[in-house]
C-alpha cells in the first residue's frame, strides 16, 4: 500500500502564492496544495464550459479558509478541520492562507489543469 508525505510528493507548480505536489495513484491524483490568501482560480478556468473547474475534488483543509463558488450561483465557506467534496463546475478563493489535501480524478484533473497551465503561460508572455 503506498502512503506518502507532502515532502515526497513532486512539485507540480510553484509561484510566489501557490505550491502544488502531485502524484497519481490507482486512477486518482493526491494533491498537497498550499494556498496564499487572495487566490483565486476563476481566472485560470477562463475558457472552460462555464469558466469553471471541469473536475470533482474530495480534500481536507488542513489549515485556512476557501469560498466556494458553484457555477449555480451557490457559495460554501470551507474551514480548516473540514472535509469537503466539490463537484464539477466550481471555483475557489483562499480567504485565509490554505493548506489542501485532495483528491481528484486523474484524468479529468490533468484535462483542467492542462488549461489552466495554458492560460497561466499565455498571462506571462
Amino acid at each position: 500500500m503506498p502512503a506518502y508525505t507532502q515532502e515526497q510528493v513532486p512539485i507540480e507548480l510553484e509561484i510566489d502564492v501557490a505550491q502544488t505536489r502531485t502524484v497519481d495513484h490507482g486512477g486518482m491524483t493526491i494533491a498537497f496544495e498550499r494556498l496564499g490568501a487572495g487566490v483565486e482560480t476563476a481566472p485560470i478556468y477562463k475558457g472552460l464550459p462555464e469558466d469553471a473547474c471541469q473536475s470533482a475534488h474530495w480534500g481536507y483543509l488542513v489549515e485556512g479558509r476557501l469560498r466556494v463558488v458553484l457555477t449555480d450561483g451557490t457559495e460554501e465557506q470551507v474551514t480548516a478541520g473540514q472535509a469537503y467534496y466539490l463537484p464539477p463546475g466550481h471555483n475557489v478563493v483562499v480567504v485565509e492562507d490554505a493548506l489542501v489535501v485532495e483528491f481528484s480524478p486523474a484524468e479529468d484533473r490533468a484535462r483542467t489543469m492542462a488549461h489552466a497551465a495554458e492560460v497561466v503561460q499565455a498571462a506571462s508572455a
